[in-house]
């Protein structure tokens, strides 16, 4: 059976847990080589590395902070010195610290934006280079339903999200005509090891307000991830992608 992303290289930020270890885990599935980043345990970036191994792709992470360019720039060339080319970038670090604005401090503002939205321009910027020489690839941002809609509490996210739609569409114009792609995705209420800390009371609030009455899975958002990657949407670029169950429509 065709594995469709058969002999690519892709390089997937913040990978050590939740989406991001789906997506690596998705990707190694479908034959792609993955190279993926953490920050801070370096026990699960081993572990991850062994268990995607097991595939029979070629895997490497590295410890590196997206928000730091010169450490992004370091790590594009890094990647590509390693696996010899790269062909995906998903970009999927990011972190949040809510509060309500009266009580959000700038360096919870600061924090969110350099991580959540800084990181994409420091990587893409980064890998266009390398994108531009092969006159190909794939870049995947990673937005969020609340870059679309806001959310109380959440305006430090919130803007990092929006920004990063305004983001992917302005690279998918400067870069479309080398073949070069760059689409987004919009989770929506994804269970993951974050959503574990809510009471159930909240979760199943939620989950009802949700046309298809549950919340996703990250493998949900992996699936997105492959099919952006892929050549089946080798003409698609300049969207966002909501993988949200319904939640806005």
């Amino acid at each position: 059976m065709t594995k469709l992303l058969e002999g690519k290289t892709a390089l997937i930020t913040g990978a050590s847990k939740g989406i991001g270890k789906a997506i690596a885990e998705k990707y190694a599935q479908q034959g792609a080589n993955v190279a993926f980043t953490y920050l801070s345990s370096v026990e699960k970036g081993e572990a991850l590395e062994k268990e995607l191994a097991k595939f029979g792709v070629k895997v490497k992470g590295y410890r590196s902070d997206a928000s730091d360019f010169s450490a992004a720039e370091k790590l594009i060339n890094d990647v590509v010195a390693d696996f010899g080319a790269l062909d995906i970038l998903i970009n999927n670090a990011g972190i949040t610290k809510d509060n309500l604005l009266m009580r959000m401090s700038e360096e919870m503002w600061d924090d969110v934006i350099n991580i959540n939205l800084k990181s994409c321009f420091n990587t893409v910027k980064a890998a266009t280079r390398t994108f531009m020489k092969q006159k190909s690839g794939s870049i995947i941002n990673m937005t969020s339903v609340v870059g679309v809609k806001g959310n109380a509490g959440q305006a430090n996210y919130s803007a990092s999200k929006a920004g990063i739609i305004g983001f992917t569409k302005s690279v998918a114009l400067e870069l479309g005509s080398r073949n070069i792609r760059s689409n987004a995705i919009a989770p929506g209420f994804i269970e993951t090891e974050m959503t574990d800390a809510l009471d159930e009371k909240t979760v199943q609030g939620w989950r009802d307000a949700i046309p298809l009455k549950r919340g996703g899975k990250p493998e949900d958002v992996a699936e997105a991830c492959v099919f952006l990657g892929c050549d089946m949407s080798s003409y698609i670029t300049g969207q966002v992608i909501h993988v949200d169950g319904g939640m806005l429509t």
